[in-house]
């Protein structure tokens, strides 16, 4: 059953949300950070990106960078512009509107006992190198300054609760320069509390929708703060990370399309014979997405087609039937020789916020071809976590973002 508590959270002033609030820390690289940190030094990004406050030189995992980080935090607490909520433990809501269309999630801190015990479920992998970055910056820090996105399956009990606290006044109400609505109210009322922490804790399983390796760190730096004080007693805040928990069914995935860079030695022809083999292929009307799943759309030669699959490269598998795993299992990986997408430099990809105007973009400059997906489903995702499974890489792109800087969890209080 998933142990979901409230806790005192640091933020930002009254009225420095909109200023302080950032993108998450990966969405950028190093070159974008430093602009956005010197268009808005009191972005979040900075204390995220610490490295925006040394030259070049210094490298981005520097030890030093976390140390960075670690003082501006302590000096933003020093001088206001992050307050600690004090008295009984809060939860939050969070709620994010984009095109009209509103997510409101629970904002509160999940144990690092149900990510290890399966109770808060994971659908993809995580690599070591950017595990180890946000190690350290919550260890150096000793707080966790991204909310991890998960997800539950709808409860009426919950929801009943969130419609009751939204018809107060928000604590902070927003627009991004993105054209997002942040609110945030606080849920204060004991039996508030209580109902959310019961219906919680009546839940079988979370899921992880974003955020796999700020999660996988926020745990590891818990696990460490207990080798390091044997005597704990579960109820320490390191043996819990900053979530932000939404219901399965406001939630928006997008697209997440591939392009990519040669045809594998083939000429165009070839290659096109090789997709008839497994997919129907006919003429597309511009920037083509696809209606619904099994279908694709590719771009190549300043032209679009719509691509069906073949029914024997379909499959019930949860993970196989993925249309990001039948695009990579028959076409992919045996025709465009894209063996491990992870690691593979010959292909990118890129998230639909960006729009299919972009995919044209890539392939007049460093692409060949493209091809347009059809969105996961938060079913599926459900579908894959619940089997144990996981998905191939780059399977769902969430939107609107959190952003970071809005709650700061300690785990050293």
């Amino acid at each position: 059953m998933a142990d979901v508590i409230p806790f005192n959270a640091y933020r930002p002033k009254k009225g420095m949300e909109n200023v302080i609030a950032a993108l998450p820390y990966d969405v950028y690289n190093r070159a974008e950070s430093l602009e956005v940190v010197k268009a808005n030094p009191e972005s979040f990004l900075a204390i995220d990106r610490a490295e925006t406050q040394f030259p070049d030189d210094v490298d981005t995992y520097d030890e030093r960078v976390y140390a960075k980080a670690s003082d501006m935090i302590k000096e933003r607490i020093a001088d206001g512009r992050f307050v600690r909520d004090e008295g009984a433990p809060l939860y939050y809501l969070y709620e994010l509107t984009m095109d009209g269309r509103s997510q409101t999630g629970i904002v509160a801190c999940a144990s690092i006992d149900d990510y290890v015990n399966g109770v808060i479920k994971k659908h993809e992998n995580t690599r070591a190198d950017k595990e180890q970055d946000r190690i350290n910056h919550v260890d150096k820090t000793g707080f966790q300054t991204g909310p991890i996105f998960l997800a539950y399956r709808n409860n009426i009990k919950l929801s009943n609760v969130i419609a009751l606290v939204k018809k107060g006044e928000p604590d902070c109400d927003f627009t991004s320069d993105d054209g997002i609505r942040h609110r945030v109210f606080s849920v204060s009322t004991p039996d508030h509390i209580e109902s959310i922490r019961k219906a919680f804790s009546e839940m079988d399983s979370l899921y992880i929708a974003d955020g796999h390796h700020r999660c996988a760190s926020a745990v590891k730096v818990g696990l460490k703060r207990r080798e390091e004080n044997p005597g704990y007693t579960g109820k320490e805040s390191f043996n819990y990370f900053l979530s932000v928990i939404f219901p399965g069914d406001e939630l928006k995935i997008l697209d997440y399309n591939r392009v990519v860079k040669d045809l594998n030695g083939l000429s165009e022809v070839e290659f096109f014979n090789k997709v008839i083999d497994k997919f129907e292929v006919c003429d597309a009307k511009k920037l083509y997405s696809p209606e619904t799943k099994g279908l694709f759309g590719m771009y190549i030669s300043g032209k679009w087609y719509k691509l069906r699959a073949h029914s024997d490269i379909k499959s019930d598998d949860p993970v196989k039937g993925l249309d990001v795993s039948v695009l990579q299992d028959s076409l992919l990986g045996p025709v465009l020789g894209i063996g491990d997408p992870r690691t593979d430099k010959r292909i990118d990809f890129v998230g639909g916020i960006r729009g299919l105007k972009e995919l044209e973009k890539r392939c007049s400059e460093d692409c060949v071809v493209a091809f347009s997906m059809h969105p996961t489903s938060i079913e599926e995702l459900f579908d894959v976590a619940d089997r144990g499974l996981l998905m191939p890489p780059k399977s769902t792109w969430f939107e609107p973002k959190l952003r970071s800087g809005l709650f700061l969890h300690s785990i050293d209080e």
